[in-house]
């Protein structure tokens, strides 16, 4: 029988991926590829790319120590090309054959690269959601407006989380008007766990600082998990550390203060480190135990199996020219200061220094001040999207599009929020 080819994205790195589940592990290949044209259609920050090439070296390996066969793409390996397709087709070659199994990816534009492929290539569903795109369209068929809210009780009841028979526990499905205490400045807290890197990420590191020496962002120090263990670790400092306080002060803002009581795992999540159901078991399991406030545990919840998997759905329905829709007609174009240009307002400079050195800011931030901003003055919703989509080390745009596009821009015409959210 003929080997297939098993595809495995950057931001697939699950051992329980449905490609995976659907291979033979005695005779089919696993293609991973680092190539630029997934390095380079936005600027990514350097620190996403590094997260990035890092996992996917070190899940690469488990997937050998597991007993898969690997070829493996290095970004400046010689005979290495500059697409996925590219490369499923030179592995294709080596191996004689054209049959690939994959897991849909992420955004429209590699699904549409892997179907107009020379090759026959099987996109399976990405299992790794609590909805699946199918039942989300269930749930959305008819609905004049399509409402996170009651998306999200309906998840509540799927999963069980924090139901109490069939109401919710504490008698109310949303606990969010309890989280929104201003922060204090002496207020004792964790930082987010910080690892550092191995010999595999430090060879990653110098990589990247020579392909990509112009990108927007600091490269150093880098203190990101790239591992499933790793991940772990940082998911339990979070629940043990930060939880406790995270929804009285989740949308609260410090000048000095970058992670506040926020978990930064939703890098991790994206790229498949850990999984949906994993984490929101664990914050509920210190909930449960009296460890953290109610309004803490469904705060956290909510952003994971609420708001998450909505907006996948709402990309995914909305079809790929949802990135293209402009109803205001904003046509400026993005202003320097985004890039680190110079400016005199305060709360933009920090976010956006913020952003150069972490790769990361806080949904506040993303929403109430560098988007606020993008919308008041009129930029281009494309542009606004495509710089979130680059600089941020958990934005893939499934995710990514409808949180800017919908919740920031309103550049979908009012699908996610009912009206412009300016301030």
């Amino acid at each position: 029988m003929v080997s297939r080819l098993v595809l495995v994205l950057g931001d697939q790195l699950s051992h329980d991926l449905s490609a995976l589940e659907a291979a033979d592990k005695a005779q089919d290949i696993v293609v991973m590829a680092e190539v630029m044209d997934e390095g380079s259609y936005v600027p990514h920050h350097p620190k996403k790319i590094a997260l990035v090439l890092s996992a996917m070296r070190h899940f690469a390996e488990e997937l050998r120590a597991a007993g898969w066969q690997v070829a493996y793409t290095r970004l400046d390996d010689a005979e290495a090309t500059r697409s996925i397709v590219g490369e499923l087709m030179r592995r294709g070659q080596d191996h004689g054959t054209s049959e690939v199994i994959a897991t849909r990816p992420g955004e429209w534009r590699l699904i549409e690269a892997l179907d107009a492929a020379p090759l026959t290539v099987r996109q399976l569903p990405d299992d790794r959601f609590v909805c699946s795109l199918d039942e989300f369209n269930d749930w959305a068929e008819g609905r004049k407006e399509l409402r996170m809210e009651f998306f999200y009780r309906e998840m509540r009841r799927k999963t069980g989380l924090m139901m109490e028979g069939d109401q919710p526990a504490g008698g109310k499905w949303n606990f969010d008007h309890d989280n929104r205490k201003p922060a204090q400045a002496d207020m004792l807290r964790s930082d987010p766990m910080a690892f550092t890197p191995d010999a595999v990420t430090e060879e990653v590191l110098d990589l990247v600082e020579a392909t990509f020496p112009d990108n927007f962002g600091d490269l150093r120090p880098f203190r990101f998990a790239v591992t499933r263990g790793e991940a772990r670790r940082a998911l339990d400092h979070f629940a043990t550390h930060l939880l406790p306080e995270f929804g009285d002060y989740q949308d609260a803002m410090l000048r000095d203060d970058k992670f506040l009581h926020h978990s930064i795992l939703s890098m991790y999540l994206n790229i498949g480190l850990l999984s949906p159901l994993e984490i929101c078991a664990r914050v509920a399991e210190e909930w449960q135990a009296g460890r953290a406030p109610i309004n803490a545990a469904e705060g956290y919840i909510r952003q994971v199996i609420g708001w998450r998997e909505y907006m996948r759905g709402i990309y995914f329905r909305e079809g790929p020219d949802y990135t293209g829709r402009n109803p205001l007609g904003h046509d400026r174009a993005l202003p320097a200061m985004y890039w680190g240009g110079e400016t005199h307002m305060s709360c933009v400079a920090h976010a956006v220094d913020q952003t150069r050195e972490e790769a990361y800011a806080h949904h506040i931030q993303r929403l109430m001040v560098t988007g606020n901003f993008a919308l008041l003055a009129g930029v281009d919703p494309r542009e606004v999207h495509e710089w979130y989509l680059a600089v941020y080390a958990d934005a893939y745009e499934w995710v990514e599009a409808p949180n800017v596009l919908g919740m920031s821009q309103f550049a979908d015409g009012g699908i996610i929020a009912s009206k412009p959210y300016v301030s």
